[in-house]
């Protein structure tokens, strides 16, 4: 094995090798870094924003925050409004002058109603204009700016209101389809500038630049008008921003709309309801006089369960009701129709009072169980000059003498109809010529301020005060009794509906009544002839006698053949003649045409036609029959 020789000079250690082939990328490195730490022209030190920009920044913060601010105040002003002049006005009022200085409202005519279909052509109407007020308006001198903003705004309807106050949208044209589009466009848009024209009418000058903004206001459904609004030259134009301003100014109006068009639908339903519940006037009956007043809660509640009827009775005398049915819905109104139609055709029965208030509370325990009111049922004999009264838990009525005393009647209170189980009492009392009796519901003498018997007391004694200014002789006129009680209702007295019935009793005197009793025999009609004759000599009318003898003789005829038990004849002398023949047959006699071979059936027909009216009303013992006639004095 051969050894090659090896110097030491010529071969270094493996670390010393190492550390040679490091150096020189430290080398490198610390060049680097000296050299980066050399400052250079293109790489100076960033300064920031300079003051001119920050004073940019925060005047478009402060921008933005005022269209914030501009945007929830005019929503709740818009929103504040319920019916469609409060809405259109609020939107308005909020526009002008602080985003624009005119403004234009334009809504379909008519507005279509929920799901109503629109009808057909398009139209719409200016409903409202506002505009920028200047002081030049009212007195002072016109300065140039003034002048310049003439054109513009102190006389909106020479420039932007258009002489015919109604614009047919064609369908295909350029305004159909910007109202299509919904979004909010700018007056010098492509768009606009053909729509506009076809709003405002032809001739008319559009606003240049971004002075105008056409928003269409679209409701739920669809689109139910526009909103124009105008900045003048004097103030900046509106900015891209004001467009979602205008957007959400014609969605809250269009929203708000469609809600007050809905209320005011079911406002006038609610109308039409109550309206049809209560009579749309009151009889006349003979010896007494009526007068009737009905008041709703509020705006907000505009049905209720309060009524009042007078119905005339055999006899000339009249039944007197007032009912008042818990709530104020349209439940609440619907069962006090059916409660008022039951009680009509119960008081055609003749019932006694009491009778009447027990079937309504079968009546009530009917339709449901939670079916509850109150009801004071009265009826007047103007003959006995006497009223009988039931209660079923309703305020007790009022009688106002003659001489100015005012007395709350003592009648048994009684339980609300509904609650079943109960009977109800009937009181007998005298109603003197010339007292006056107040029948109402609770809502005249209870609210929060006060309870139902300080009420009542007030009622009496405001009663008493308007009878002392006509004098002890003379009683006050029945309607401005009327008007006079409803003006002590205070601001805070309305929290239920009212219903109001006053009668005025004059009575029939004696002298001018005639009573008998026939036996129901073959002789009959004879004597009753004989007798009317004998009472209308006695009362100046015997130009009447011939008549009135061949229509007596007819009816008696008619109740003799069926009736088993006397029957009776009476004649009333008022304004008006009227006669009254009852007995004990429930069956109603109904005219019919005779055959020219027919040796009855006539009598009727002669009623029919010698008499201002006629008719037969079936009672609890049979029925009666009676006719009127003009008497000829």
């Amino acid at each position: 094995m051969t050894e090659h020789p090896t110097s030491h000079e010529g071969r270094q250690p493996l670390a010393a090798r190492q550390q040679e082939r490091t150096r020189p990328r430290q080398q490198d490195a610390a060049a680097a870094a000296a050299a980066a730490a050399i400052p250079s022209p293109a790489a100076a030190p960033n300064p920031g924003p300079g003051p001119a920009a920050v004073a940019e920044a925060q005047a478009a913060t402060r921008r933005e925050g005022d269209r914030l601010r501009f945007v929830g105040a005019a929503t709740r002003r818009i929103a504040r409004g319920i019916d469609l002049d409060e809405i259109v006005l609020g939107l308005c009022r909020a526009s002008v002058p602080t985003f624009s200085d005119a403004i234009l409202v334009y809504l379909r005519d008519p507005l279509p109603v929920g799901d109503e279909r629109p009808v057909s052509p398009f139209v719409l109407r200016l409903r409202r204009s506002d505009r920028l007020r200047h002081t030049d308006e009212e007195g002072g001198e016109a300065g140039p700016e003034s002048e310049r903003l003439r054109p513009l705004l102190a006389d909106p309807t020479a420039d932007l209101v258009p002489a015919a106050e109604l614009c047919e949208v064609r369908a295909g044209g350029a305004l159909a389809e910007v109202l299509r589009g919904v979004r909010p466009v700018f007056g010098d848009s492509a768009a606009a500038r053909a729509a506009l024209p076809e709003l405002l009418g032809p001739g008319r000058p559009v606003p240049t630049g971004h002075r105008a903004i056409l928003a269409p206001l679209r409701g739920r459904r669809r689109v139910i008008g526009a909103a124009v609004f105008v900045r003048s030259t004097e103030r900046p134009p509106f900015e891209a921003s004001d467009l979602l301003v205008a957007a959400q100014l014609a969605t809250h109006t269009a929203l708000g709309i469609d809600k007050a068009v809905l209320y005011g639908r079911e406002a006038y339903i609610a109308d039409e309801l109550q309206r049809t519940m209560l009579p749309d006037s009151l009889p006349q009956p003979t010896g007494v006089r009526l007068a009737s007043r009905y008041l709703p809660a509020a705006e907000t509640a505009r049905v209720g369960g309060d009524w009042y009827d007078a119905i005339p009775l055999p006899g000339s005398r009249v039944a007197l009701v007032v009912g008042d049915v818990m709530g104020h819905s349209m439940t609440s109104a619907a069962i006090m129709g059916q409660l008022r139609t039951t009680a009509q055709t119960l008081a055609q029965l003749d019932l006694p009072p009491q009778e009447v208030l027990h079937h309504l509370d079968e009546q009530a325990q009917r339709l449901g169980s939670d079916r509850m009111a109150t009801c004071l049922y009265a009826v007047y004999d103007p003959v006995a000059h006497r009223i009988t009264i039931a209660n079923a838990g309703h305020p007790p009525p009022v009688l106002l003498h003659l001489g100015g005393r005012a007395e709350v009647l003592r009648v048994p209170p009684g339980a609300p109809i509904g609650v079943g189980g109960v009977d109800f009492e009937a009181v007998e009392l005298d109603a003197p010529a010339g007292a006056t009796l107040l029948l109402y519901t609770d809502g005249l003498v209870e609210s929060r301020l006060r309870d139902v018997w300080t009420g009542i007391e007030q009622l009496r004694e405001r009663l008493a005060a308007t009878a002392q200014l006509t004098g002890p002789d003379h009683a006050p006129p029945l309607e401005a009794l009327c008007d006079d009680v409803l003006d002590m209702l205070g601001p805070g007295d309305r929290d239920d509906d009212i219903a109001l019935l006053a009668a005025r009793f004059d009575g029939i005197a004696p002298s001018d009544v005639a009573y008998w009793y026939l036996e129901p025999e073959d002789a009959a009609p004879g004597r009753a002839r004989r007798l009317a004759r004998r009472a209308l000599s006695r009362w100046g009318l015997d130009e009447m006698s011939d008549e009135v003898e061949l229509l007596v003789s007819e009816v008696v005829t008619n109740a003799v053949r069926y009736a088993e038990r006397p029957v009776t004849l009476r004649l009333l002398r008022t304004d008006i003649l009227r006669c009254e023949v009852g007995d004990d047959s429930p069956q109603l006699p109904r005219q019919r045409r005779a055959r020219e071979t027919d040796e009855g059936g006539r009598g009727l027909f002669l009623v029919n036609r010698l008499t201002r009216r006629w008719g037969a009303t079936r009672l609890s013992t049979g029925k009666v029959v009676w006719f009127e006639m003009a008497t000829r004095s």
